[in-house]
């Protein structure tokens, strides 16, 4: 059996792990990774993540975007870090970053550092007082920070991944996408996006994937239609 691209994750972004798991047995072997949220932490998400890489033997990307002090996100990392994952998401500050990457110690879990969330745009940085500038400029400028600090990678927008990819500090480091919508596909909360083929083309190394499969008539199905885009001419690229 051919072993699945695991540039695609899907985003299990339902109520809880029974929903999450149900979705992950539609699709079957045709993914191999796996994205959990923050908004299934209270809805079993940590014995989901731990029952589809056991059991299931997929990838999980536990998305918990960690911002507080250091001692206490080293404590955080460290007693996640436990679970065997994948990739974490905190926040891309360097402190964070830092103190994520002593809490993961000798695991192998990959610390992603999270820019400017992919719903947020250059009014909503206003309200929140975040320095001014363009989008692009501040996403590119945070994650030159965050690898800096030691950060494996980054999650950025599709539409920033071309001038993360150009740093220097980007250099064998990842990139994720999430905002990633295929051609017709409602945008939901989503602000800065961009197709899976044009998200790998620009540097992604996976794309990140919700509810136009999750929410799909047939989500197996739907994930195989963005798998052969992922495999097209449109998303070839050299990778570093």
């Amino acid at each position: 059996m051919t072993e699945a691209d695991d540039r695609l994750i899907v985003a299990l972004d339902v109520p809880n792990a029974l929903a999450g798991l149900q979705v992950a047995q539609e699709i079957g072997p045709a993914v191999s990774f796996y994205k959990i949220g923050l908004g299934m932490l209270t809805g079993g998400g940590l014995a989901l993540a731990n029952e589809l890489k056991t059991e299931h033997g997929k990838r999980i990307f536990l998305d918990m975007k960690l911002f507080d002090i250091g001692a206490t996100v080293e404590a955080a990392v460290r007693g996640l870090a436990q679970f065997d994952l994948d990739f974490l998401t905190v926040h891309g500050d360097p402190h964070v970053v830092r103190a994520a990457k002593e809490g993961a110690g000798g695991k192998d879990l990959k610390i992603l550092a999270v820019t400017i969330l992919t719903s947020l745009d250059r009014a909503d940085l206003d309200a929140a007082l975040i320095v001014p500038g363009a989008v692009p400029d501040i996403v590119t400028d945070r994650a030159a920070r965050a690898l800096a600090a030691g950060a494996d990678g980054v999650i950025c927008s599709p539409q920033e991944a071309a001038r993360i990819r150009a740093l220097p500090e980007a250099s064998g480091k990842l990139i994720v996408t999430p905002g990633v919508r295929p051609v017709g596909a409602a945008l939901g909360d989503q602000k800065r996006v961009a197709t899976p083929a044009e998200a790998i083309a620009d540097g992604a190394d996976h794309v990140v994937v919700g509810r136009p499969i999750w929410a799909a008539p047939d989500p197996r199905r739907a994930a195989q239609a963005i798998l052969a885009e992922l495999a097209s001419p449109q998303a070839q690229r050299p990778n570093r």
